[in-house]
C-alpha cells in the first residue's frame, strides 16, 4: 500500500483532523510503542501499520 493510500484510507476511517492527530499522538503497542507517524519514519509497512490502526479501533473488515 503506498503512503499516499493510506493516509487517504486514514482520513475516510477517522476524518482528516482526527487522523492526523491520531497519526502523531496515539502510541501502538503493536507498532512498537511508537505513533503512526513514528513507525512509518522507522520503515514499518503501511500494510503492518494499517492492520496496527484497524486492530486498535475496530475498523470493520469490509473497510480494512
Amino acid at each position: 500500500m503506498r503512503h499516499t493510500d493510506f493516509r487517504s484510507r486514514m482520513a475516510d476511517e477517522f476524518g482528516r483532523v482526527r487522523a492526523e492527530m491520531l497519526a502523531q499522538d496515539h502510541v501502538f503497542s503493536e507498532l512498537g510503542g511508537r505513533t503512526v507517524d513514528e513507525a512509518l519514519e522507522a520503515g514499518v509497512s503501511t500494510k503492518a501499520v494499517w492492520k496496527a490502526v484497524c486492530d486498535a479501533f475496530e475498523v470493520p473488515a469490509v473497510r480494512r
